[in-house]
């Protein structure tokens, strides 16, 4: 069964990260959830990259929506005759969003679709960039439902699972990516437990995800990273389902730091992997997962929680955000173009080209 009408949007799809209210982006700041519902409201590209920096908002899909809005609110400070000269003069604000954060590919991805619309535009370029923006919207809550029915058509009814930081709603434009593929097992009761992983430093899965979960009536329990291995042995897991911010030719999947130690225990106890994300996650310039850039973020992330600090003075830590899951750990890749099993470069550029 993947039939998406067997799916109650109305109760699994109601939560929104982003806004475009015609004159400005608003933003569900997700650093102060759960304890508070608060939005950043953005006028300017340059505030729509400071959000994506600072994780007020964060997944590779809604950073990609995100950008799109960017560039149109950039849009405002110029005056072009058409979209070409528009592009030349844009450069500096595109330049400064794409460095926004390197690692997730959806962002570069998005910008070139804006470019690639702009600089064929004629003196209606602003509107077709705004068109632009809403169609990288649309198409991701579009894709997003249906790899959370070709996903869960994947699971075994009674089946337990677990996911890793937030990919959800609240990392999309709806409905979500792994988080969408178990809010459709769930509907379609192929899903009968939830576990989802803390993911430290940032807490997305304790902080994020079982909130998420929480709004739409399912009973998630919440793990500590380090007891996935023995959730695993216990026998109470047949999928792990996991987001990405990059997917190489190979099948190499750039996600949350945690997913690769993830896929290691998997393939020992014999629980599957799944990856969900849609084909614009899917880089197949990039050789392998050798090749991406993985970004570091500020050591001090890691020296405290919840603001309160935990760890000694003089205390070196090392903070990557991302790891690589080598393709051959993974069981499933689902896109909304289909789902690719035991993912390598000939299945890949089977499904995506080269």
């Amino acid at each position: 069964m993947n039939d998406s009408a067997h799916i109650d949007y109305a109760r699994y799809d109601h939560i929104r990260p982003l806004l475009w209210t015609g004159d400005a982006l608003e933003l569900l700041d997700q650093r102060k959830l759960p304890f508070e519902v608060a939005h950043v409201r953005c006028d300017t590209s340059d505030a729509v990259a400071e959000a994506i920096h600072s994780l007020a908002v964060r997944g590779a899909p809604a950073i990609g929506i995100a950008v799109g809005w960017g560039v149109v609110l950039a849009a405002r400070d110029i005056a072009a005759d058409d979209g070409s000269a528009a592009l030349q003069k844009l450069e500096p604000a595109l330049l400064r969003l794409n460095a926004a954060r390197p690692t997730a590919v959806n962002l570069a991805w998005a910008l070139l679709r804006m470019r690639r619309v702009l600089g064929a535009a004629g003196t209606d370029w602003r509107e077709v960039l705004a068109r632009e923006a809403q169609a990288i919207a649309d198409e991701d809550l579009a894709a997003n439902r249906h790899m959370g029915a070709l996903g869960a058509a994947l699971i075994a009814p009674g089946s337990g699972v677990l996911t890793h930081c937030n990919t959800g709603s609240l990392a999309t434009a709806g409905f979500g990516t792994a988080l969408g593929v178990i809010r459709a097992g769930m509907a379609q009761q192929r899903i009968a437990k939830v576990f989802a992983g803390e993911t430290r430093p940032w807490l997305q899965g304790a902080r994020l995800t079982v909130w998420e979960l929480q709004q739409d009536g399912i009973d998630a329990t919440l793990i500590a990273d380090s007891a996935a291995s023995h959730l695993m042995k216990s026998g109470l897991l047949q999928w792990v389902i996991v987001g990405a911010d990059r997917i190489c030719a190979n099948g190499d999947t750039a996600n949350k730091i945690g997913t690769y130690q993830l896929a290691i225990a998997a393939r020992h106890h014999g629980v599957k992997f799944m990856v969900v994300a849609p084909s614009s996650t899917v880089d197949m310039a990039t050789a392998s997962g050798d090749q991406i850039e993985i970004e570091q973020r500020d050591p001090g992330e890691l020296f405290g929680v919840g603001g309160v600090r935990t760890v000694a003075d003089g205390i070196h830590a090392w903070n990557p955000v991302f790891d690589v899951t080598p393709g051959d750990l993974i069981d499933a890749i689902v896109t909304e173009r289909g789902v690719i099993e035991q993912p390598d470069l000939a299945r890949m550029q089977a499904a995506f080209g080269s």
